[in-house]
C-alpha cells in the first residue's frame, strides 16, 4: 500500500495525455479545472472515467484530479481511465489482476493512419472514371 498522499499515473490513448492524481476522499472527479459532468457533455465519456473505480469496488473513495491534452473528449475519457488504472495499481496491488483481465492497464496502441499520396485518405481513392 502507498502511504503517500496523493497516487500520480499518467495515462494515454490515441493523442490524447492525461495526468492524473488520486487521492482519498468522496469520488469528486476535476477534470482540467472543471467538474466531470462539465467536461465530459456525453455520458459515456463519464461512465468510462468511473470503470476503473467500479470494478475495484472503490466508488466514492478517492477524488481524482486530472489535466488533459490532445484528442477527442472519447481519447481523453479513455486516457483518464488508463491514468486512474495506473494509479490504483499503485496505491493497491491487488487491483492488479482484475483491472488487468478487463483490460484496463494495457495502452490502446492504434492511433489514426497517415494519409497518402495520391490518395483521399489512409486508404480511401478518389472515384474512377472509364471515360
Amino acid at each position: 500500500m502507498a502511504t503517500d498522499i496523493r497516487t500520480y499515473a499518467t495515462g494515454r490513448r490515441k493523442t490524447a495525455v492525461a495526468r492524473v492524481w488520486v487521492m482519498p476522499g468522496s469520488g469528486i472527479f476535476t477534470v482540467n479545472g472543471r467538474t466531470d459532468e462539465d467536461y465530459f457533455d456525453r455520458a459515456t465519456g463519464r461512465m468510462v472515467i468511473r470503470q476503473a473505480f467500479e470494478l475495484t469496488e472503490t466508488v466514492g473513495k478517492y477524488d481524482v484530479w486530472c489535466t488533459l491534452r490532445g484528442g477527442g473528449t472519447a481519447a481523453q475519457a479513455g486516457a483518464v481511465r488508463h491514468g486512474i488504472t495506473r494509479a490504483l495499481c499503485e496505491i493497491n496491488p491487488d487491483h492488479r489482476t482484475p483491472l488487468k483481465q478487463a483490460g484496463y492497464i494495457t495502452r490502446d496502441p492504434r492511433k489514426k493512419e497517415r494519409k497518402k499520396y495520391g490518395l483521399k485518405g489512409a486508404r480511401a481513392r478518389f472515384q474512377f472514371s472509364k471515360r
